[in-house]
C-alpha cells in the first residue's frame, strides 16, 4: 500500500487544469478583507485565460465583523465559510481545502502583503516543472521583496533546520502562497494536525514522505509593512515546537503512515 501511494506521486502527469481553488484564511481583518477579496477576484479574472476559479474565504473565528464584510461581496466566484471560535491559520486552510473543487488548490494570505498576481506565476511554474507543489518563495532570484534583515537571518536558520530534519531543499517554506495538485491534497489532508505555526512544513514534509517529491519554488512579490514585518519571539518559539512535533510524528511515531488511518482526526 505504501509503495503504491509513493508511486502515484511519482507518476503525476502534466495536464491543463479546469478549475483553480484559492483559499484565503482570514482572522480579525474587518478593515481590509472586503478590499482584499475583491482584489484577488479581480486579479484572477484578468490573469486566467482558459481556467475557471473559485475563491474560498474561511473566516477563522467570528470575533469581529470580518464575516459580515465578506458577505457584502457580490461575486459568483466567491464561497464563504466561517466558524465561531478561532482555530488557527493551519486549521482554516485545511477547512478550505476540504471544500475545494479545483484540479489545483492554492492558498493565499489575506492582507495583500503578497500580491495575488503571484498565483499566475506559480501556476506557470507548476506547468513548466510538471510539479506536485509550487511554493511561493521570497528567496527566488526574481522575487520582489522588501525583506527585513532580521527575518532574513531567521529564515536562513529555519531553512537549514528544515533541510536537516525533512530533506526539504527549499529556501523559503513559510510564505503564505502555495499551489498543490489535487492528488496531493487528497493524500495529505486527512493526515494533517497542525493548526497554527508549522502548518506549511507539515504539508510539505508529509507530501514528500508520501512520494510527491516534485516540490519547487516560484517567484512572488511581497511588500512588508511595519506590522507584518514585526517578529514576535513567542511565535518563533511555538514555530520551533510545532516543527519538532511534526518531525516526531513523521520519523518516530510514523503517525502519517496509511496503516495509522484510524488515528487521523480531521
Amino acid at each position: 500500500m505504501k509503495q503504491k501511494t509513493m508511486n502515484k506521486g511519482l507518476e503525476t502527469k502534466s495536464r491543463t487544469p479546469k478549475l483553480l481553488s484559492v483559499i484565503v484564511p482570514a482572522f480579525k481583518q474587518e478593515r481590509t478583507i472586503k478590499k482584499d477579496i475583491e482584489s484577488i477576484v479581480k486579479t484572477l479574472q484578468a490573469g486566467l485565460a482558459n481556467i475557471d476559479f473559485e475563491v474560498i474565504c474561511v473566516v477563522d473565528g467570528k470575533l469581529d465583523g470580518t464575516f459580515a464584510k465578506v458577505k457584502q461581496i457580490k461575486s459568483n466566484k466567491l464561497k464563504i465559510y466561517g466558524y465561531k471560535q478561532n482555530q488557527g491559520k493551519g486549521y482554516a486552510v485545511r477547512y478550505g481545502m476540504s471544500k475545494a473543487k479545483g484540479d489545483l488548490v492554492s492558498f493565499l494570505d489575506a492582507g495583500m502583503d503578497i500580491s495575488p498576481k503571484g498565483i499566475m506565476m506559480l501556476m506557470a511554474h507548476m506547468d513548466w516543472y510538471n510539479a506536485d507543489i509550487i511554493v511561493g518563495s521570497k528567496k527566488h532570484p526574481v522575487s520582489r521583496v522588501n525583506y527585513p534583515l532580521t527575518r532574513k537571518i531567521l529564515s536562513f536558520g529555519y531553512h537549514v533546520v528544515v533541510k536537516i530534519l525533512f530533506g526539504l531543499d527549499l529556501k523559503d517554506t513559510q510564505s503564505g502562497i502555495k499551489i498543490f495538485r489535487r492528488e496531493v491534497v487528497e493524500k495529505i489532508l486527512p493526515r494533517l494536525l497542525v493548526k497554527t505555526y508549522a502548518m506549511d512544513i507539515e504539508m510539505l514534509a508529509v507530501a514528500r514522505y508520501l512520494g510527491f517529491k516534485r516540490i519547487y519554488e516560484g517567484p512572488i512579490e511581497v511588500v512588508f509593512n511595519a506590522s507584518s514585518s514585526a517578529i514576535k519571539w513567542s511565535t518563533s518559539l511555538w514555530m520551533a515546537w510545532d516543527t519538532l512535533a511534526v518531525f516526531y510524528r513523521l520519523k518516530i511515531l510514523h503517525y502519517y503512515d496509511t496503516k495509522n488511518n484510524t488515528n487521523w482526526i480531521y
